[in-house]
């Protein structure tokens, strides 16, 4: 008989989208990413995608003595493949974003293949009257956010992963951004498996037609053959839609709250934990399974989780 294939779910707990007055449940402090991250873990992400946040107003930030007030209970609590975000927030330099992966060096971190505009300013009507901080209003109503992913930018990062042992998760918001990867590929400074996070429905990267998901699979089955690992990204209520396609076509999945706080019409998930076993439900629906986390870090080729660095003592140069 067959095997089932086996199915990566990320889960990326918070993040830069979502500000905390759009859902009481968006994780903030550091106790409630650990939280939100080991449940998430339990309930079967093999890969915890992590971002970081001031506590006192929920900004995004890249602050590594932030990020070691969560990282530590998260990794000693759970084996899931712990994967830094070097997209920070579109508002930072990309010195500022790397800093969190060039200190600890986990398995994975998060690289954004291109620039784009940044447009969360939609989202700015829904949700005005509900904001309870000053630099919401502006980060959500600005207009000029350029999302800096120069070819100098990502091959900074690229040299730094080769250095640390850091492999990606690439995101790519759009068909020119799996072109970058191809030209990156052809420079040898990254190898196979190439872990490609095909991102929709985010303003100014690619839309969440069924047919804009097919065109990404086509243009990277062209340009990578059997090379990568695919995986769908939907943000807001593309998530499960998308996903659920995306896995129909051979694909990996992320959810979480980073991406959309919702778990179906107008209802707010009130956990990552609920998002990650709805789509869980899917993945066993569709005869699959789901992997775990020393099967994701074969499929991948990662390095081991004992080779991250933990050791940051707020004096160390990221």
């Amino acid at each position: 008989m067959a095997k089932s294939r086996k199915v990566i779910i990320t889960c990326a707990p918070t993040g830069a989208i979502h500000t905390p007055s759009m859902s009481p449940y968006l994780p903030v402090t550091p106790e409630e990413i650990a939280e939100a991250a080991i449940a998430a873990a339990e309930a079967g992400a093999a890969i915890l995608h992590l971002h970081a946040r001031d506590p006192a107003d929920g900004r995004p930030t890249q602050d590594p003595a932030m990020f070691m007030r969560f990282l530590p209970g998260v990794s000693g609590a759970t084996d899931a493949v712990i994967n830094i975000t070097t997209g920070g927030a579109p508002t930072m330099t990309v010195e500022e974003r790397m800093q969190p992966a060039a200190t600890f060096k986990p398995e994975l971190a998060s690289l954004n293949m291109g620039t784009i505009n940044f447009g969360l300013f939609p989202m700015l009507n829904r949700y005005a009257d509900d904001l309870q901080h000053d630099w919401e209003r502006e980060y959500l109503g600005n207009k000029e956010i350029v999302f800096k992913n120069t070819f100098n930018d990502v091959e900074k990062l690229m040299k730094m992963g080769l250095e640390n042992g850091t492999k990606f998760e690439f995101e790519c918001y759009d068909i020119g951004h799996l072109y970058n990867l191809k030209y990156f590929v052809d420079a040898g400074l990254v190898k196979p498996p190439f872990f490609i996070q095909s991102v929709f429905g985010i303003f100014g990267g690619i839309g969440g037609h069924p047919e804009d998901l097919m065109h990404m699979k086509r243009t990277a089955d062209r340009l990578f053959g059997d090379d990568y690992q695919w995986s769908i990204l939907g943000a807001g209520s593309h998530q499960m839609r998308l996903g659920t396609m995306g896995l129909s076509s051979g694909s990996h999945v992320r959810v979480g709250l980073e991406d959309s706080l919702w778990l179906g019409p107008g209802k707010l998930a009130e956990t990552n934990a609920q998002q990650v076993k709805k789509i869980r439900e899917v993945i066993e629906g569709l005869s699959m399974e789901v992997a775990s986390p020393d099967e994701a870090r074969e499929l991948l080729d990662l390095k081991g989780r004992e080779k991250i660095d933990l050791s940051y003592d707020g004096k160390k140069a990221a």
